[in-house]
C-alpha cells in the first residue's frame, strides 16, 4: 500500500508540475486578450446579471443565482482556509500576488468554461446536461476525451469531492469535541443525503442559503479583524508585493523562500482554490435557466473574483497581521491560531464553523458534478445509482485514513483540467464570436 501511495504521490507531483500550472495561466492570459480583458470591463454587468430574473420559457432548472451558489459551494471551501495558509508558509507572503494573478486570468478561463457549457448543453430527464464532456464531444468533436474527462470527474468526486471533505470535518470535530469519527460520518451521511436525493433544484435551494450565509459570516469576522488592525494592513499588503519579486530569508520556524517557490506556490493554491481551468464549474452552470450562454458565463465568472480576490485576500491577510506566519505552524493550525489571536476564542470558533461549512458545502456541489459525468458515461437510469453510492461513501471518508485518496484525488483533478483546457483552446473562435455577438463588439 505504501508502495502505490509513493507512486501517486510522484504522478500527483508530476502532473501538477511546472507544467500544468503554465498550461492554466497560459490558457488564461490567452483567453483575456482574445476576449479584450472580459473579466475587467464587464466585472460590474456581471455581478448585475447574478440577481436578474429567469427569463420567460428558456430551458434550464436553475436561476443564475442558484447556479453561481452550486458552483460556490464546491469551490468555496478547505482550500480557502488551509490553502491560503499553505501558500504563505510554503512561498512566503509573495505567493499571494500569484493567487491574485491565478485569480484574475482565471476569471477568463472560468467565464469560456460556462459558455461553451451553455452552448452545447443538453437536455435530459434529469434536466440540462452540460460541461467539457459535452463541449468536447458536440463541440471540438472529441468525444473520447469527453468520455475521458467524465470518468477523471467521477472519480475525483468519490475523492477530494467526497471522501476528503467528510474525512477533513470528522478529524475537526474528533480533536475539538471527541466526537467519534463514525458519529460525524453518520449525521453527514444524513444531512447530504436529505439534499442530493433531491436533485439539482434541491441541492440549489440549500446552497443559495447556504453559501451566501457561510462565505458572510467568514468575511464579517475578517473584516472586523482587519479594522481592529488598520494599522497593520499596509504593512501586510507590503509583504505580499514585495516578496512576490524578492526572495524572503528564514526567520523563526519560517525557512524562507525563492521567487519560484513563490510563483509555484501561489499559482498552485490559487488554481486548487478556484478550480479554474479544471472543468468542474460548468457542469453546475448549464443548469441555469437562460437562452444566452454569455448571460451565465459572465456570472460564472464572479465565482473566481469572490473565491480567491475576495474570501483567499482576506484569509491571507489575517495570517500576515498576525506573528504566526513564521513560526513553522502547519496551515490548518495557522489560519485558526490567527483568527484567535485577533478575536480569541470566538476567532477560533469562526474558522472551525467555516471549516465544517465549507467542507459540507462543496460535498454538495461536488455531488452534482460527479452525478452528470457519471450520467454521462452510463446513461440516465444510472443517476440514482450513483447518488446513493455517493452519500454512502461519505461514511467511508469519515472512518478511514486518506493519504493515498488525497494523492488519487490530485491526480484525477489534473487530468480533468488537460481535456477541458485543450477544447478551450479548441473552441476559443467560438468563445470570441459567442461574446462578439452578445455585446456588438
Amino acid at each position: 500500500m505504501q508502495s502505490i501511495e509513493n507512486f501517486m504521490n510522484e504522478l500527483s507531483s508530476f502532473i501538477w508540475g511546472v507544467p500544468m500550472l503554465v498550461l492554466l495561466v497560459g490558457t488564461g492570459i490567452y483567453l483575456t486578450f482574445k476576449l479584450r480583458g472580459i473579466q475587467f470591463w464587464a466585472l460590474f454587468y456581471a455581478f448585475k446579471l447574478i440577481f436578474s430574473k429567469a427569463e420567460k420559457n428558456a430551458k434550464g432548472e436553475i436561476s443564475h443565482f442558484s447556479a453561481l451558489m452550486t458552483a460556490l459551494a464546491a469551490t468555496v471551501g478547505i482550500g480557502n482556509i488551509v490553502g491560503v495558509a499553505t501558500a504563505i508558509t510554503l512561498g512566503g507572503p509573495g505567493a499571494v500576488f500569484w493567487m491574485w494573478v491565478t485569480g484574475l486570468v482565471g476569471m477568463a478561463t472560468k467565464y469560456s468554461e460556462a459558455l461553451l457549457a451553455l452552448k452545447y448543453r443538453r437536455e435530459g430527464k434529469y434536466g440540462m446536461h452540460g460541461g467539457p464532456m459535452y463541449y468536447l464531444t458536440y463541440g471540438a468533436n472529441m468525444p473520447k476525451l469527453g468520455f475521458a474527462f467524465a470518468i477523471f470527474t467521477v472519480i475525483a468526486s468519490f475523492g477530494i469531492g467526497n471522501m476528503a471533505q467528510s474525512n477533513a470535518v470528522a478529524e475537526v470535530l474528533s480533536a475539538e469535541f471527541e466526537i467519534s469519527s463514525f458519529t460525524s460520518g453518520v449525521v453527514m451521511l444524513v444531512l447530504t443525503g436529505l439534499v442530493v436525493l433531491g436533485g439539482i433544484k434541491s441541492i440549489a435551494k440549500v446552497t443559495s442559503i447556504l453559501v451566501p450565509f457561510m462565505i458572510a459570516i467568514y468575511l464579517t469576522t475578517a473584516l472586523i479583524i482587519i479594522f481592529l488592525n488598520l494599522e497593520k494592513v499596509p504593512d501586510a499588503f507590503g509583504l505580499i508585493f514585495y516578496h512576490a519579486f524578492n526572495p524572503i530569508a528564514a526567520g523563526g520556524g519560517f525557512i524562507g523562500a525563492t521567487i519560484a517557490a513563490a510563483i509555484r506556490y501561489g499559482i498552485a493554491r490559487g488554481v486548487f482554490s478556484n478550480e479554474s481551468g479544471l472543468g468542474s464549474a460548468p457542469i453546475a452552470a448549464a443548469a441555469a435557466k437562460t437562452k444566452e450562454p454569455v448571460k451565465q458565463a459572465l456570472v460564472s465568472m464572479t465565482q473566481t473574483f469572490i473565491d480567491t480576490l475576495v474570501v483567499c485576500t482576506m484569509t491571507a491577510i489575517i495570517i500576515l497581521i498576525s506573528p504566526f506566519w513564521q513560526e513553522g505552524m502547519s496551515a490548518g493550525e495557522l489560519t485558526m491560531q490567527s483568527f484567535a489571536y485577533n478575536l480569541g476564542e470566538i476567532g477560533g470558533i469562526v474558522v472551525l464553523v467555516a471549516t465544517i461549512l465549507f467542507a459540507y458545502s462543496t460535498l454538495l456541489g461536488w455531488s452534482y458534478y460527479g452525478e452528470k459525468a457519471f450520467e454521462f458515461i452510463f446513461g440516465e437510469k444510472s443517476v440514482k445509482l450513483y447518488r446513493v453510492v455517493f452519500i454512502s461513501i461519505i461514511l467511508v471518508g469519515a472512518t478511514l485514513k486518506l493519504e493515498l485518496v488525497w494523492a488519487f484525488s490530485d491526480v484525477a483533478n489534473g487530468l480533468m483540467a488537460i481535456p477541458n483546457l485543450i477544447a478551450l483552446l479548441l473552441l476559443s473562435h467560438i468563445i470570441k464570436s459567442e461574446t462578439d455577438r452578445y455585446f456588438k463588439l
